[in-house]
């Protein structure tokens, strides 16, 4: 792992989700940029000291100097986004796998040279947008995927929080700290942060390729850099029309996702601070709640289920789910087969250079007065 040390929230949640199902163990890290705290920090997590390292340059050299069977196979990136290209790019021509957090790198050139990496090394590179891990995200998709919606027509996400209503930054918040910080977050604040989430959940959920956007970006805290607060409408290839919302700055809300796609035949929404529930309203019939678990479910959904119906499932869960596609990519690619589609489920390098393209062009049409902003590639 290289970063995740002492006060990182991040970190310790990427922590549980790999060791959810036991196919994971963390044996090798450098868990800050500051030394002597990346060296305290892995000795809390019972790192060994030869394995416990000062930066990710000798993390990396380390590993490299060991026989192949004594290599970590994958390392998780999970410090502030500046660090993400560097370190992923090391790694992936090293001929490790990779999984790294949101957003993965600041600039679509960036984000092209690590896509046009894994193809050369032909690693395995999942990208952290954790909530396509939840079972009923997974069932919301199949259900698209099979036409049960019709075509699609609307879609509306919003991702709203309140944690920067205030200007945490200036009262030494290290969460707040780096990710108002436009050398270390990149140009984005609510965008990057959570915008980047919700643009990959519509992706993933709807398969619908946006085509072009109109959007507003403000910073409504006094003094800060960047912004905090985005709104902008959607044009998706075949027609469909969307709206995406996302504030850091809404006081008093926690973490209020939601999704709504309408189609001809129907709509589902699904809201993840409510993640066991899936609303299904039809064009012939009342409305249906699917809840997780349910036997009638798509298989997709039932894989990324752990317990039974009624007892909750949750972040750290739908977190796992991620890794545990990981995992069954990097066991596949051992053994020279294909994978199971169902159980390597996870967001690739190529979904996470998508949403760094789509934060560079919301950057683009911000700063514009023409109504629409077409995307590249």
């Amino acid at each position: 792992m290289v970063g995740g040390g002492q006060g990182a929230f991040i970190g310790a949640v990427h922590r549980k989700a790999m060791a959810l199902d036991g196919q994971y163990e963390l044996v090798a890290g450098a868990l800050s940029s500051t030394p002597e705290k990346a060296r305290v920090s892995g000795r809390e997590l019972g790192l060994s000291e030869d394995r416990n390292h000062g930066d990710w340059q000798a993390l990396l050299a380390d590993e490299l100097r060991r026989p192949r069977s004594e290599r970590i196979d994958v390392v998780s990136i999970v410090a502030p986004n500046h660090i993400h290209f560097p370190v992923a790019q090391a790694f992936v021509e090293a001929g490790f796998h990779v999984v790294c957090d949101k957003p993965l790198v600041h600039t679509g050139a960036q984000a092209a040279e690590l896509v046009a990496a894994v193809g050369r090394q032909g690693t395995v590179f999942g990208v952290t947008y954790n909530y396509t891990g939840y079972p009923l995200v997974r069932q919301a998709r199949e259900m698209i995927r099979r036409g049960e919606l019709g075509t699609i027509r609307k879609i509306v996400v919003e991702y709203n929080q309140g944690w920067l209503a205030t200007k945490l930054e200036a009262e030494g918040n290290k969460q707040a700290l780096w990710r108002s910080d436009p050398a270390q977050s990149g140009g984005a604040g609510a965008l990057g942060d959570i915008g980047s989430h919700a643009e990959n959940l519509v992706s993933t959920v709807t398969g619908l390729k946006l085509e072009s956007l109109c959007a507003d970006l403000t910073s409504f805290v006094p003094g800060r850099a960047l912004d905090d607060d985005a709104s902008m409408l959607l044009r998706f290839e075949g027609g469909a029309r969307g709206v995406l919302v996302a504030s850091q700055v809404n006081t008093g809300l926690e973490n209020a996702l939601r999704l709504r796609v309408s189609g001809t035949l129907g709509s589902l929404e699904w809201r993840q601070e409510e993640p066991n529930r899936l609303l299904h309203s039809p064009l012939d019939g009342p409305p249906r709640v699917l809840s997780r678990g349910a036997p009638w479910l798509h298989e997709a959904a039932q894989r990324a289920t752990r317990i039974p119906p009624g007892h909750p499932e949750g972040f750290i869960e739908a977190f796992a789910n991620v890794y545990l596609g990981v995992a069954a990519a990097i066991r596949a690619r051992a053994k020279g087969v294909a994978p199971d589609p169902l159980e390597a489920d996870y967001p690739d390098v190529e979904a996470g250079a998508r949403g760094v393209r789509f934060i560079e062009t919301v950057l683009e049409s911000a700063r514009s007065s023409a109504k629409w902003t077409r995307l590249a590639g």
